[in-house]
């Protein structure tokens, strides 16, 4: 059985996709900011007040996992915030960094003790941190902390490859999730559910040989 851990589990992709691997019968770990009561009543392993802006936090995460054997580890938990320009918040920027780009890394820290050959972690990034994809500008702090964590992935796959530890960046797609509420009409977003069932195909279809990427749930390999 594979043993997948999800951060960010509390709602949104984080919580399809820990319904989408429990439904398939593999053991998942939600690791969840808050107290993840609808998923401990579907009677799915829950770590409550997991916070990846605290390496503390994550360590007595790590410290309570034991002996599990981790096989993926997927970083979900993400921030957004709507600035644009000349209207920016560079404390709300800063915080978009510590969670998008700081907390994977915390976490990867945090947890590669408990991973080995043939394990897996995917980075769930987004298109905007595309340098090359930009053709609107906006969403500062948003566009600058994806960057950043794409430069993180593509660190960790040179990092851990050594181990036989697998790394994709991978973009869910326009999802209709309370942290996008802010973005307007949402008649063109996909749900977190199918959000998830991309981002599950991409996770099966990454194996040790597998290059350093960023692709959309579809497939598609997306620019630096």
């Amino acid at each position: 059985m594979t043993t997948i851990l999800v951060t960010g589990a509390d709602r949104g992709i984080g919580a399809a996709l820990v319904r989408g691997y429990s439904a398939r019968g593999d053991a998942v770990i939600a690791a969840c900011l808050g107290e993840g009561a609808d998923l401990k009543a579907e009677d799915i392993h829950v770590e409550a007040g997991v916070d990846v802006t605290n390496m503390a936090s994550l360590e007595g995460l790590r410290d309570r996992l034991g002996d599990t054997r981790l096989d993926m580890v997927i970083n979900n938990a993400g921030a957004f915030h709507p600035d644009k320009w000349p209207d920016f918040d560079t404390d709300a920027m800063l915080r978009l960094y510590d969670i998008n780009a700081l907390g994977p890394m915390r976490v990867v820290s945090a947890l590669e003790p408990l991973m080995g050959e043939g394990g897996k972690i995917g980075i769930i990034t987004s298109r905007v941190g595309s340098l090359t994809d930009n053709s609107s500008g906006g969403m500062y702090g948003y566009r600058m902390s994806k960057a950043a964590g794409n430069v993180l992935g593509i660190n960790l796959y040179h990092e851990l490859r050594p181990r036989g530890i697998a790394v994709m960046l991978l973009h869910p797609g326009r999802v209709a999730t309370e942290m996008t509420e802010d973005l307007g009409s949402l008649g063109d977003f996909i749900t977190p559910e199918q959000s998830a069932a991309g981002l599950i195909a991409r996770m099966d279809s990454l194996g040790p040989d597998t290059p350093p990427e960023f692709r959309h749930i579809n497939g598609t390999l997306l620019p630096w």
